[in-house]
């Protein structure tokens, strides 16, 4: 079992998903028990790293006998809270906020959409079997349904208004794809998704490769 008596570091919890997705992997293909060390090897991590990130949650594994997959997979699941649908409404309905939907209507667990909106709706539209509703009604689906998580795919000059009234319609948190940092209340749960800042990441690393690969080979032909 988790334990209770002391806060998990926001490192490990991001590792979470990680392990979830190979276990679920190896238990679709029969792979009954891994070690830690495998689990290591898999996923670039130490073994040490991975022992002690379990151990945040009491260890799951024999000493001589490693972890059972599908027993640590439902763990791990539960720790997630995974068969504990968060309800949730999504905001911006264009290209980005639709392929959202059809992740989150297929792949993703322990959400589940509600709710549609934009600012220009058309009346027959839907997006994974949901009506796509005009922003003005969105005050009053809060407050019938109580979503507890909001989905931003909004332009940024909009997104700080817009997650400031979902707040104060009961929204808890947000998966933010606004491309801005959200201002809001400590209490406020944000996790932002910049796409642009991980393509300059992955930029810079390729063209560092490159460089670097030229420095290994003694500089450019002139």
């Amino acid at each position: 079992m988790p334990k209770k008596d002391q806060p998990v570091s926001l490192p490990v919890l991001r590792r979470l998903p990680r392990y979830y997705r190979l276990l679920e992997k190896l238990e679709s293909e029969g792979v009954e028990r891994i070690s830690s060390i495998e689990i290591a090897k898999q996923l670039g991590l130490t073994a040490s790293q991975i022992r002690q990130d379990l151990n945040c949650f009491g260890g799951f594994g024999q000493q001589g006998y490693g972890y059972g997959v599908s027993p640590l997979c439902k763990e791990i699941g539960n720790i997630l809270h995974l068969n504990e649908n968060l309800t949730a409404v999504l905001i911006g309905v264009g290209n980005l906020g639709r392929a959202l939907c059809g992740y989150l209507s297929g792949e993703a667990k322990g959400i589940t959409l509600i709710g549609l909106f934009d600012k220009n709706p058309n009346a027959a539209q839907t997006a994974s079997g949901l009506p796509i509703m005009n922003v003005d009604k969105l005050d009053d689906f809060c407050k019938e349904r109580h979503p507890r998580v909001a989905i931003l795919c909004i332009p940024g000059e909009n997104a700080q208004q817009t997650a400031e009234k979902l707040v104060n319609l009961g929204i808890e948190g947000f998966w933010n794809f606004s491309h801005t940092d959200l201002r809001l209340p400590d209490n406020i749960l944000v996790e932002d998704v910049h796409l642009g800042d991980s393509l300059m990441t992955l930029g810079y690393r390729v063209w560092d490769s490159d460089a670097s690969e030229n420095n290994r080979n003694g500089g450019a032909e002139k």
